[in-house]
């Protein structure tokens, strides 16, 4: 079931308040106080839904309102609250006295989201927004070459590498890195030694010259 409406909106006027509505409400609550809302337009004498009169009220004609533009000191305060309560408007003016929570959150669309973005801030988390600081002249890191120009060599730095790199002294031998070899097969047998071809051909010559000479 439907929550019923303040007031019988049938008969009412609707648009712009007129001085003398104005005049009005503010007699009737300086008398009587807010009170009822809904039965304050009929006891007031106005056409007006109790709504309407509330929001005329608060936002409009209580004497407590502050006028003019906000302060620097109400700006950074909004800021605050905003950053812990989020988009509360009527706590937020809760803490600002005179300031009413729809103006406010105007103020908030219109001035300090444009403010905070300008700090680079985003106005949501209210903290820095990606990239917004990041330096681009930021100059890359670079690893000194050293020389491979023999296996033998590596972890030292010759000498155009050197001048280059800007070193002053060699590494220490703990920086060595040694190449890596191929697995070695340790496997050894013992045997007469093998002739080469040349030899086994040349002592076949001189057997065979001693016996046509015997």
């Amino acid at each position: 079931m439907g929550r019923s409406p303040c007031c019988e909106k049938a008969h009412t006027n609707k648009g712009a308040w007129t001085k003398e509505e104005d005049d009005r409400l503010v007699a009737y609550i300086r008398a009587h106080g807010e009170g009822c809302w809904r039965s304050l337009p009929k006891a007031a004498g106005l056409l007006r839904c109790g709504k309407s009169c509330r929001l005329r009220w608060i936002n409009y004609l209580r004497p407590d309102l502050k006028r003019g533009n906000f302060t620097d000191d109400e700006d950074e305060l909004i800021i605050k609250l905003h950053g812990l309560l989020g988009n509360k408007w009527s706590l937020i003016a809760a803490r600002l006295p005179g300031r009413t929570d729809n103006e406010i959150k105007n103020y908030w669309n219109t001035h300090i989201r444009r403010k905070l973005l300008s700090r680079g801030v985003d106005p949501v988390t209210h903290r820095p927004i990606a990239g917004a600081d990041a330096s681009s002249d930021a100059a890359p890191t670079t690893v000194p070459r050293r020389s491979t120009t023999t296996p033998f060599a590596i972890g030292f730095v010759d000498k155009e590498d050197k001048s280059s790199s800007g070193w002053d002294e060699e590494p220490s031998p703990s920086s060595w890195q040694l190449p890596e070899c191929p697995d070695l097969n340790l496997e050894l047998s013992i045997g007469p030694p093998s002739q080469a071809p040349e030899q086994k051909k040349s002592s076949r010559q001189e057997n065979s010259s001693i016996c046509l000479n015997t």
